[in-house]
């Protein structure tokens, strides 16, 4: 099983979302899991925000998750020098063993074109980063996933789970 994972934050607390999938142009989750967190550090201003990294290990944690692959709302490495971005921290959190997969809605410096993937004409690139998997392979993947627009449908949905109010 694939997992698309997200998580949102209001004021201490959060709640990390997961979707589970087989295919990658599936139309629907096959599960969707959530985790509530009660209590979440501030972001430390100068630093790389990695609020998320406790979230996610605790929702795998705590749902018993083994993925295959982790496909997450944000970079994976920070530029083309490979500065460990939240999903290098989390690879290297899931032993280095479980791939993942950022992607983004937003360029960052330092990541030229090779990391773009166009999901429809006319629109942004997404911009892909990625540990445990070739970069090619990646994008090709995220082209195959399902959803007429620029994010894919299942990434939508855990962003989506992860903002909902119970």
């Amino acid at each position: 099983m694939k997992l698309a994972v997200a998580v949102h934050f209001d004021g201490v607390q959060a709640q990390a979302a997961a979707v589970a999938f087989e295919a990658w142009d599936a139309p629907e989750a096959a599960k969707t899991y959530l985790t509530q967190i009660t209590h979440v550090e501030k972001a430390r201003r100068g630093e790389l925000d990695l609020r998320e990294l406790p979230c996610v290990m605790q929702l795998l944690r705590e749902h018993r998750l083994e993925p295959e692959l982790v496909l997450i709302d944000g970079c994976v490495h920070l530029d083309a020098d490979e500065t460990p971005g939240l999903g290098q921290h989390l690879f290297h959190a899931l032993g280095s063993l479980t791939p993942v997969i950022g992607i983004s809605k937003t360029s960052r410096p330092g990541l030229s074109t090779q990391f773009e993937v166009m999901r429809e004409e006319e629109a942004k690139p997404l911009i892909v980063t990625c540990a445990g998997i070739d970069i090619g392979a990646a994008k090709a993947r995220l082209r195959a996933m399902h959803g007429r627009k620029v994010v894919p449908t299942l990434m939508k949905l855990a962003v989506r789970l992860a903002k909902q109010k119970d």
